[in-house]
């Protein structure tokens, strides 16, 4: 029998190397649109398909879903993420972001793909006056990233409605794991502490420090995007929490992973998050199942740091 096609945007890049094998050990057919810009050939696992295509191309995106005919998922990732790169250089990551997934939806739907999987982020609710943060509140964006973030959730909804296209987005709170990029000024604080306690370099907090993250493994993140591809119970355009449900401060995840660490300036960044992940048990069957200890323990042992 043919496998069900699957296309994944943006599938060499860091949660794209842990969803790509799990859908290829589950029995679809895989293929990678990824400009290998900032995702990894090595990401792409055997079985699965790698076409060098920017998302912005929506020309070429469309001649490639024709050419796989029945696409039974979309699961959109790619992305130029991070806030302060945002802030830094917010026209690049607005033609992305936005003009890129808009690109991708007018291809999925000309194509007529079953579902579109939006990856989205938490940073759209901004600082809220409650916890934890709920899909129902009102998203105050704080940065050019958030907002345009924001806006794709938008135009997924807009396209369920007005075309018909299936589509879900999933709200990540704070995603780590293996393979997650430590190198920039970009990078997640776990990942990024973790590279300098291997590297004997004290860690760097910004501002005070007593900020709080919910932080969910990509492990957990791979299972909701495929739970929110086969759920019958979404592609209505839904906006769904991705979290732990539970909230860290940044210094205690230095405490965590242990050594020397030194306080620099703030930046514009949301003072508190955790996710209300209601919906997600609702509407996915979906809860977390990976603690943070063990999460930053099995990263420890993996950078072999003692």
């Amino acid at each position: 029998m043919e496998k069900p096609t699957i296309v994944i945007t943006g599938g060499a890049g860091f949660l794209g190397s842990h969803l790509c094998p799990a859908l290829v050990q589950a029995g679809y057919g895989v293929h990678v649109v990824d400009t290998l810009v900032a995702g990894k050939r090595e990401h792409v696992p055997e079985g699965a398909v790698l076409h060098e295509i920017d998302i912005r191309d929506t020309e070429a995106l469309s001649a490639l879903f024709q050419t796989l005919k029945s696409i039974t998922g979309l699961f959109h990732l790619a992305a130029l993420p991070r806030v302060q790169y945002s802030i830094d250089y917010p026209k690049e990551s607005n033609d992305v972001n936005i003009s890129g997934t808009l690109s991708v939806l007018s291809a999925a739907r000309d194509a007529q793909v079953g579902r579109v999987v939006y990856s989205a982020s938490s940073s759209a609710y901004g600082d809220q006056t409650e916890l934890p943060l709920h899909e129902e509140m009102l998203p105050k964006p704080k940065s050019p990233y958030a907002l345009q973030k924001y806006t794709a959730e938008h135009y997924c909804r807009v396209f369920t409605e007005v075309y018909s296209l299936p589509t879900v987005s999933l709200r990540y709170f704070n995603l780590y794991g293996p393979n997650s990029d430590p190198n920039g000024p970009y990078a997640q604080a776990i990942i990024k502490f973790l590279y300098q306690r291997k590297e004997g370099k004290p860690i760097t907090i910004t501002g005070d420090g007593e900020q709080t993250r919910d932080c969910v493994h990509v492990r957990d993140v791979v299972r909701a995007n495929i739970l929110a591809l086969e759920s019958p119970k979404v592609g209505g355009g839904e906006v769904i929490n991705i979290g732990s449900g539970a909230h860290v401060s940044i210094n205690d995840i230095a405490r965590m992973i242990g050594g020397e660490s030194v306080h620099i300036e703030p930046r514009i960044e949301t003072r508190h998050t955790r996710a209300d992940i209601t919906r997600a048990k609702e509407l996915l069957g979906w809860e977390p199942t990976v603690p943070l200890a063990e999460g930053i323990q099995e990263l420890k042992t993996l950078l072999n740091i003692s």
